[in-house]
C-alpha cells in the first residue's frame, strides 16, 4: 500500500490541468460493475456532439487489492485498461466514474487513466471524496469550485435540476473550466453524463450475462 502511495506522489506532478481541449469528435466513458472480487470494466464512446455510441468495450477481471479510498486505480485500472485496448475507436477524452485531482494526492483514478493512455480524462464522481465548496444553486447548471487544502481542485455541478450535484475533477491534460464544459455538454436527461451512463449500461448488462452463463448446470 506505501508503494501505491508512493507512485501516485511521484506521478501527480505530470498531471497538467492547463492545456485546453482540442475539438472533440469522439468522447470515451469508463464505468466498473462489481460482483465480489470479480469486476467487469466497460467503456463505451459516443460521437460529438450527437452522443450517438460508436464503439464499446468490456474486459472481465479479479482484484486483489483491498478496498481503500483513494487507491481506487490499483482494483481497477488494470481491467479497465484491458478495455479499452479492445476499443476499435479511440476518443478524444474520456469521462471516468471516479475522480481526477479532487483526491487526497492529486491523482486518482481518471487521472490515472489519462496518464495511461496519454489522452485527456475527466472525473466525474457522485460523491465527494476530498475538498469543501458552498451550496450549489438548484438549476441545471450552476457550479460551485470545489477546494481542498486551500488549492482548487475541480468544481460540484448541477446536472439536473433539483437533483443531487456531481463532483467533476480534471484527470489529465484538461482544465477544470473544461472539464466542467464537457460534463455538462454530455448530460441528457440524467445526472451522469451520458457516456458514463452508457458505459455503466454496458458493464452491467454485461455482468448480468456473466452471472446467468456462470450459473448454468449441465446435467
Amino acid at each position: 500500500m506505501e508503494d501505491a502511495i508512493a507512485l501516485q506522489q511521484e506521478l501527480e506532478p505530470r498531471v497538467d490541468t492547463r492545456p485546453s481541449l482540442p475539438a472533440l469528435r469522439l468522447i470515451g466513458g469508463i464505468h466498473v460493475a462489481y460482483a465480489g472480487d470479480d469486476l467487469i470494466a466497460a467503456v463505451v464512446v459516443l460521437g460529438f456532439p450527437a452522443l450517438d455510441v460508436v464503439a464499446g468495450a468490456t474486459a472481465a477481471g479479479r482484484t486483489t487489492f483491498p478496498y481503500v479510498p483513494g487507491l481506487l486505480a490499483w482494483r481497477e485500472l488494470p481491467t479497465v485498461l484491458a478495455a479499452c485496448e479492445r476499443l476499435r475507436s479511440q476518443p478524444d477524452v474520456i469521462l471516468c466514474d471516479a475522480h481526477g485531482i479532487a483526491h487526497p494526492r492529486r491523482f486518482g483514478l481518471a487521472s490515472h487513466l489519462g496518464y495511461c493512455l496519454d489522452v485527456p480524462s475527466i472525473g466525474c464522481a457522485r460523491r465527494r471524496l476530498v475538498g469543501e465548496h458552498e451550496p450549489v444553486a438548484a438549476a441545471r447548471g450552476s457550479r460551485v469550485g470545489l477546494t481542498h487544502a486551500g488549492a482548487p481542485v475541480g468544481a460540484v455541478v448541477r446536472t439536473r435540476a433539483g437533483v443531487k450535484p456531481v463532483f467533476v475533477s480534471p484527470g489529465f491534460a484538461v482544465s477544470v473550466s473544461d472539464a466542467v464544459d464537457v460534463v455538462l455538454a454530455t448530460t441528457l436527461r440524467y445526472r451522469m453524463p451520458e457516456p458514463i451512463r452508457r458505459a455503466q449500461l454496458l458493464a452491467n448488462e454485461k455482468k448480468r450475462r456473466t452471472s446467468a452463463a456462470s450459473s448454468v448446470t449441465v446435467s
